[in-house]
């Protein structure tokens, strides 16, 4: 069992910047995994901002090409997404994901990493205008 555990949202105007962090607790001894990054936003879709293989491979979904930047330091389990040039369309709820055993990145769809992935609780981002 893990649990990603995401930081660093928040409420910032248009051209902000945000970064923010989703550490993995529990058993991550083996790691092998994918992490990624979705965003819920209001009255859309879940969809995939980008994933990372355990390498360090990155593929950005297209909701996550060109403003962010997406990296991991596996010594400490963490994820990081770096946002710039936000907009009100980033807002959303940010969720971290891990999963093992699974394609990273996700199929083209981006609706979840596996079937047997693990979700955080999730951080707000609301961007201004």
């Amino acid at each position: 069992q893990v649990q990603p555990v995401e930081s660093g949202g928040g409420s910032v105007q248009t051209g902000g910047s945000l970064r923010l962090s989703c550490v993995g607790s529990g058993d991550t001894t083996n790691k092998m995994y994918c992490m990624g990054w979705f965003r819920q936003a209001p009255g859309k879709e879940r969809g995939g901002i980008a994933s990372i293989r355990h390498d360090g491979i990155t593929t950005y979904a297209p909701s996550g090409k060109g403003r962010f930047r997406n990296s991991r330091e596996n010594a400490n389990n963490t994820l990081y997404l770096q946002m710039k040039g936000l907009e009100p369309e980033d807002t959303g709820t940010y969720y971290c994901v891990i999963a093992w055993g699974v394609p990273c990145p996700p199929p083209p769809r981006w609706v979840r990493l596996g079937p047997d992935d693990y979700w955080g609780q999730g951080t707000q981002v609301t961007v201004s205008s």
